[in-house]
């Protein structure tokens, strides 16, 4: 089934007038979500002047935007997930990713833009970690990959984080949390399927503009990352 309701329609409101020339990590609107705000973004490589742009409601499948080149965009954004996202210049990491946890930050302290594993047997604890840094990391966006999991933890998540709340928007931390579930009892090779949905959906977010937090539990089958 589609992650997105094809059929809903969506409040599109255009941020771009006719002038503007358009070209890679470029919105032409948004369209709001919650307390989110998805820009539409111009898809990679696609660059031209506008020549029509309208608000309203829309479908993901509709066209809201249309290029002199004749490309219509559209607020669903398709790409292949085996295929990294382009980005203009990779910067070095300056900012520490605030965990929520003391013994984290003063322990061992993670970066925004930073990499981190946690090591370790069954019945450690890398899961519990890994979802109280997907409770309270400062991160905009939260993509929670249970990769291998079992099915209990991931129904863990998913009654839990509706009923927390985010203490800097006050909304339920659900509503800024992505979960790909992909339990143990499913194929192995859907293990990698899934952690390259999870990047793709992080890199668009980060195209975006926002700080995003990718967790993949377990990407080792002993340990996570």
């Amino acid at each position: 089934m589609p992650g997105v309701d094809r059929d809903r329609k969506w409040e599109f409101t255009a941020s771009v007038t006719e002038v503007i020339h358009s070209n890679r990590e470029t919105s032409v609107g948004s369209v709001h979500e919650y307390h989110i705000e998805h820009k539409i973004m111009v898809p990679p490589h696609v660059s031209g002047t506008v020549t029509q742009i309208e608000s309203g409601e829309f479908t993901v499948e509709d066209t809201v935007c249309i290029l002199d080149s004749d490309t219509h965009i559209t607020m669903l954004q398709k790409w292949p997930v085996r295929i990294g996202r382009p980005y203009a210049k990779k910067l070095d990491p300056t900012l520490p990713l605030l965990t929520g946890q003391r013994i984290f930050d003063s322990m061992f302290p993670v970066t925004k833009g930073g990499t981190a594993m946690i090591p370790g047997g069954f019945g450690t604890g890398k899961t519990v970690s890994e979802q109280t840094l997907a409770k309270w990391a400062d991160a905009q966006i939260v993509v929670y990959i249970g990769c291998g999991e079992r099915g209990n933890e991931m129904t863990d998540v998913l009654t839990e984080f509706p009923e927390l709340v985010d203490p800097r928007t006050q909304q339920p931390l659900i509503e800024r949390t992505i979960m790909i579930a992909n339990t143990s009892n499913m194929p192995v090779a859907a293990r990698e399927a899934s952690i390259y949905t999870g990047i793709t959906m992080a890199e668009y977010y980060r195209d975006m503009g926002y700080d995003v937090a990718l967790m993949a539990d377990s990407t080792l089958g002993g340990g996570s990352a």
